[in-house]
């Protein structure tokens, strides 16, 4: 097992993902501020482990030898959908610019905490892999 392959670090790359497809969900919210009509979307926020287990979650078998099938579209590709803001203007339009920010603010926290425990994971897998010291 190469250490591409971890656990962990799959799904620090599938949280950077998703932050990352949120993060561009809201740009084109905040583009969109002023056409008429046109309803703010966000990504559904990922489902805990205890509502995963209570409905199936969309949780997919994994092949965890190269032997077994992998299930199409394998890739986690993560779908916007509608949510106004808690404005609508006469036009139409539900996006609210400074709930568009705070939402973007709160994405970049999370990015940053994810990327801070992908650092730190590197370092211990590093640390583990370390020749010891004579």
């Amino acid at each position: 097992m190469s250490v591409t392959d971890l656990p962990l670090l799959n799904q620090i790359k599938g949280r950077l993902g998703w932050l990352d497809d949120r993060q561009r969900v809201i740009a084109q919210n905040v583009a969109n501020s002023d056409t008429p009509g046109y309803v703010a979307r966000d990504l559904k926020t990922p489902t805990d482990f205890a509502e995963a287990m209570r409905t199936g979650g969309g949780l997919r078998m994994t092949a965890t030898n190269a032997r077994h099938i992998s299930p199409p579209g394998q890739a986690a590709r993560f779908e916007a959908t509608r949510a106004p803001d808690s404005e609508t203007t006469l036009d139409g339009n539900s996006v609210v610019v400074e709930e568009q920010m705070l939402k973007m603010a709160e994405s970049r926290m999370a990015y940053d905490a994810a990327i801070g425990f992908y650092q730190k994971s590197m370092q211990m897998i590093r640390l583990a892999a370390k020749k010891p010291a004579a």
